[in-house]
């Protein structure tokens, strides 16, 4: 017997599925009030071939979301828990995917840097405010498709981090940032911003085959790789 081999959800499908459903630009967005994790939900729907690239999910409440070396992210209350998938052939071309984390978290960095934010991207996707986390993105590779799972505090200090404590929306923020994302700026483009303000990371460490180790005399690449006392690191997590 033939498998049925599973199709792609039509957007009246997606509505039956999430909250409420809309579109910006070329992303469709679920927005549901509350999942276990957008990025496993993403994840789920799209090895099951139910969801099509770009897509944005988006919930008011989230209860374990997937954070960086096995943590959680979770919480609620105005806080910002999306994540996006789009398929390589999307990104540009000169993008080094190893880097990949960088590059979505720079776009998210830029987007509140827009909204008024005055925030900065640790090595390789944490969001900073002067020395303080408030939030990060984790980025996985499904086949032909990255999903960037992206956690902020905007409003509440939640999972041991602060928060802005600013008045920006989450659904805003989303449609800022997939306006901006969608331009898909080259590598190099976003790359030499970053390597100007990669000097804020020197005083922090950053966690190396579950081992700390210090940013100040660690080298950035041109293709977002550290060299770090005499072995070469990349970002994709």
């Amino acid at each position: 017997m033939n498998k049925v081999q599973k199709t792609t959800l039509t957007l009246s499908q997606l509505q039956q599925l999430a909250h409420t459903t809309s579109r910006i630009g070329k992303f469709d967005i679920c927005h549901f009030d509350e999942l276990v994790s957008t990025q496993i939900y993403l994840l789920e729907m799209l090895k099951e071939n139910k969801f099509q690239t770009p897509i944005a999910v988006i919930t008011n409440e989230q209860s374990s979301g997937l954070g960086s070396r096995d943590n959680s992210w979770s919480g609620g209350e105005g806080n910002f828990f999306a994540s996006i998938a789009v398929d390589l052939d999307m990104l540009p071309q000169d993008l080094p995917l190893g880097s990949a984390s960088i590059y979505f978290s720079f776009i998210m960095k830029q987007t509140l840097e827009a909204l008024g934010e005055n925030i900065w991207l640790k090595w390789p996707n944490d969001f900073y405010l002067n020395d303080e986390k408030v939030g990060g993105t984790i980025t996985r590779k499904v086949n032909n498709t990255l999903v960037c799972g992206i956690g902020i505090n905007l409003k509440n200090s939640q999972n041991g981090y602060r928060a802005l404590q600013c008045d920006i929306s989450p659904e805003i923020l989303l449609k800022n940032y997939l306006f901006a994302l969608e331009k898909f700026p080259k590598w190099k483009q976003v790359f030499s911003e970053y390597e100007i303000e990669f000097r804020l990371s020197r005083k922090f460490s950053v966690h190396i085959e579950n081992y700390k180790k210090s940013l100040a005399d660690a080298t950035l690449c041109e293709d977002g790789s550290l060299i770090i006392e005499g072995k070469r690191v990349f970002s994709l997590r």
